[in-house]
């Protein structure tokens, strides 16, 4: 089985989601995520969604074309109206809008509605602490969790991602769904065939299983027990009710063609850390992350996946033949897409 390069990789994604009804530039902005979660080995956010992604811009779920507006309601604040697009675009205006309004203000905020899966959350802190910002990034998602103690989904696995720059080195950067796992692990392993621990997911009748398919069925068991679902309503509260966007049981499923667009949401919170703790604040900020490190066995949040990114874009990405041959003939084209090698 050939690798294939980062570049080659995102020629793939593109080409097919422009085939299924999507602008070139939205495409590229998704193709670049998707294979940015695939090399750093976040598989569930990767190449595994991109004929999910396809089909349902193919009938209007996600609108392919449409293109993200950002409006300034505050000194420090933008509304990002992703139109029931892929929230990659809308994504990308906030991390190329709030460098300067964070640098200006000491804070910045941009609240996104009408949006659908997000991906890797951690990518998009970690491109705002390239810039020298302090991040977070809470995201809903469709139902997936039930409240401590019931058995109906009302909050959704809920990603909380976090990034904060260090001294000549990568960002330290957080990044994790309120389920036990991220519901993606329980897609890439129906797409194998693949059982999943007993200890991931419930079926619809509440009970432990191992089949994905009955645990997308079902719902999800959330990080850390009581307190997670307790997290849970904190993002839903930040990511849908201040952003205007739909609460995770009014959201369709990210996962299949129908119903009409998730509507989800997302608010991202960009700190200036020079004016909050002074010019010597992240070199104070690396001492904590050395101190971390120091100790034998530990590791700062990321630095496997760092490691992956790496090897990714040094020997590229294993995808096998039958997968990229799937891939090439979504909505009706067979056609390699141009430098794939076979």
């Amino acid at each position: 089985m050939p690798n294939i390069s980062i570049a080659e990789a995102e020629d793939l994604v593109s080409g097919a989601l422009v085939r299924c009804r999507t602008s070139e530039d939205n495409a590229r902005s998704v193709a670049r995520a998707l294979v940015a979660a695939e090399a750093d080995g976040l598989k569930g956010h990767g190449l595994s969604r991109v004929e999910t992604y396809a089909k349902q811009a193919k009938v209007g779920k996600v609108d392919g074309f449409a293109t993200p507006t950002a409006e300034v309601t505050a000194p420090s604040v933008l509304a990002i109206d992703a139109a029931h697009g892929f929230a990659y675009p809308a994504l990308d205006l906030a991390v190329s809008r709030l460098p300067d309004l964070a640098r200006g203000q000491g804070i910045a905020t941009a609240a996104i509605r009408r949006s659908h899966h997000c991906g890797a959350a951690g990518h998009t802190v970690e491109r705002l602490a390239e810039a020298g910002l302090v991040a977070l990034l809470f995201a809903n998602t469709p139902a997936a969790i039930a409240p401590w103690g019931g058995s109906v989904g009302v909050f959704g696995t809920n990603p909380i991602a976090f990034a904060c720059p260090l001294p000549e080195r990568e960002p330290v950067v957080v990044d994790l769904s309120l389920s036990k796992v991220a519901r993606g692990n329980i897609l890439a392993a129906k797409q194998k065939g693949e059982r999943i621990p007993d200890d991931w997911a419930l079926d619809a009748d509440g009970r432990a299983t191992t089949d994905p398919d009955a645990a997308l069925k079902g719902t999800m068991l959330p990080l850390g027990e009581a307190k997670g679902t307790a997290l849970a309503l904190m993002v839903e509260l930040l990511a849908a009710g201040m952003t205007g966007a739909n609460f995770a049981a009014d959201a369709s499923s990210f996962l299949d063609v129908e119903g009409s667009p998730p509507g989800t949401g997302q608010l991202l919170l960009a700190f200036n850390p020079a004016a909050l703790g002074g010019e010597r604040v992240l070199a104070h900020c690396g001492r904590l992350a050395a101190a971390i490190e120091a100790q034998p066995g530990t590791r700062l949040p990321g630095s496997r996946r760092l490691g992956l990114r790496r090897k990714s874009r040094q020997d590229g990405l294993a995808v096998p033949d039958t997968f990229i041959t799937s891939i090439e003939e979504l909505c009706g084209s067979s056609a390699a897409e141009p430098g794939v090698r076979r």
